[in-house]
């Protein structure tokens, strides 16, 4: 039996796939399917607000496979799950995004090419706060051509923290208020 093009599987796969992932308290940040050999590779990116833990792995693979297993007949074959969480240089491309990277050092390519290392405050919908050169400021993300986090091994300045605190007024603070590293992710 021939396999439909991965691009079909892709789209017929991720709508269900999504409401997986969803039903269990996450968010289907990439989805993808290539082929490996006789098998196929399904690749399951999530993220929450609270950060994914392994046990949160383990129960989202059950999910999935699940739902894979019922939708075979478009896989047309075997395949391997891969489930996991973003890496640290996922770039911040969605409001949700920054929020998790609340308190974070990120590194911002702006569009007109400036570049700038800040640290994230509040964030809405449209726009995050920084601080950045000891500066607040806000930039809306249609601004942003690129933005990643920057891997600290120390805690962030305390001063740097209340600074962006106190400013969080005027924009949302919806956010991650963990005090994490990057040998907790």
């Amino acid at each position: 039996m021939s396999s439909p093009p991965r691009g079909e599987v892709v789209a017929q796969l991720e709508p269900v796939v999504a409401e997986a992932v969803s039903r269990t308290g996450f968010d289907l940040e990439e989805f993808d399917v290539q082929q490996a050999g006789r098998r196929r590779q399904v690749k399951v990116v999530i993220d929450s607000d609270d950060g994914v833990g392994l046990d949160e792995i383990s129960d989202v693979s059950h999910a999935v496979s699940e739902v894979l297993d019922a939708h075979e007949h478009v896989l047309a074959g075997s395949y391997t799950l891969e489930v996991t969480s973003p890496g640290v240089d996922r770039p911040l491309t969605r409001p949700r995004h920054w929020r998790r990277a609340r308190n974070r050092l990120v590194k911002i390519k702006l569009a007109d090419g400036a570049a700038m290392h800040a640290r994230v405050g509040a964030a809405d919908e449209d726009a995050v706060l920084v601080l950045t050169g000891g500066e607040l400021r806000t930039v809306a993300y249609r601004e942003v051509e690129r933005a990643v986090v920057e891997v600290e091994f120390q805690q962030p300045p305390a001063e740097e923290l209340k600074k962006l605190d106190r400013a969080a007024g005027g924009v949302s603070q919806q956010g991650d208020d963990r005090e994490d590293t990057e040998e907790s992710r």
